[in-house]
């Protein structure tokens, strides 16, 4: 990855940095390994962000 930083303006460098790494998720995926997640919770997780993520595909698919 690489962030340009113009007219010496690292503040929003280091926003730009920021809000592409999360949108990858990296932040998401640094605060699960911060502690050890059992496999019958991690696979809870696991089936909780799917169904999040079908609910969030079904919202913006009503309108239609």
């Amino acid at each position: 990855m690489e962030i340009k930083v113009f007219n010496n303006n690292v503040e929003k460098a280091l926003k730009v940095a920021k809000k592409k790494l999360a949108g990858e998720g990296l932040f998401r995926e640094l605060k699960r390994r911060r502690f050890y997640e059992k496999p019958s919770v991690r696979k809870k997780a696991k089936q909780r962000e799917a169904q999040r993520r079908r609910q969030k595909w079904l919202s913006k698919r009503k309108p239609e």
